[in-house]
């Protein structure tokens, strides 16, 4: 691509109801072997010297780029899986990014009405306003390539739960009156919950250098 062409080139949005279902792999073994390579070379390199420019364009990654080259990449990896971890990640972030509004009122509905520590674990200020919980789903990403890749993961595991709940207890307060928004809720709180079950695992298995 020229620099000419590159200037003007945008990222591909897509909504996140449709991002799990891209990109389906015609060799599932080489899409395999593609994605736990790519992940552990990632992330390991970077780890490894993490120098503070390339984290910053991983970290913004999905807002110069879009969502599609990383879901050919490690979209079709298991969900338990370091590729899979990754994946979610950064949908999580792009699902913030995308609709921080919505984003910030959901997580503060969560925040009262979950009876665990998710919110104290997710670090979002109190109340969280849109920009800052832009600011946190960004920072949790840049804890996955410096500091402690497993509280990283359990921050995003936290945040994914808080917004989780959020959604459901709205969705409850629509479902007379507005069915259709009920229901969107309801599914983005089962994908919040997914999310946060596989990032919840996928953390104890880095604990237990079993992830990959």
């Amino acid at each position: 691509m020229t620099d000419d062409a590159r200037q003007f080139h945008k990222p591909v949005r897509r909504s996140t109801d449709e991002l799990d279902r891209l990109f389906g792999a015609h060799d599932p073994a080489e899409a395999s072997r593609v994605a736990h390579s790519t992940a552990a070379a990632l992330l390991s390199r970077v780890r490894a010297q993490p120098d503070a420019q390339i984290v910053d364009r991983l970290v913004a990654f999905t807002e110069t780029h879009g969502i599609d080259d990383l879901a050919e990449l490690w979209s079709q990896a298991p969900a338990r899986s370091l590729p899979g971890a990754l994946w979610r990640l950064y949908l999580l972030q792009l699902m913030i990014h995308d609709d921080a509004q919505t984003a910030a009122l959901l997580y503060d509905r969560g925040r009262i009405e979950i009876s665990s520590a998710d919110p104290v674990i997710a670090g979002a200020p109190v109340p969280a306003a849109p920009e800052e919980l832009v600011a946190v789903v960004d920072q949790i990403m840049r804890g996955v390539f410096v500091g402690d890749f497993a509280v990283a993961l359990d921050r995003a595991a936290a945040f994914c739960r808080v917004q989780a709940s959020g959604a459901t207890h709205v969705a409850d307060d629509y479902e007379h009156t507005e069915s259709e928004r009920a229901t969107a809720l309801t599914t983005r709180a089962l994908r919040l919950s997914t999310y946060a079950a596989d990032l919840s695992a996928c953390a104890a298995l880095w604990r237990h250098e079993n992830l990959t």
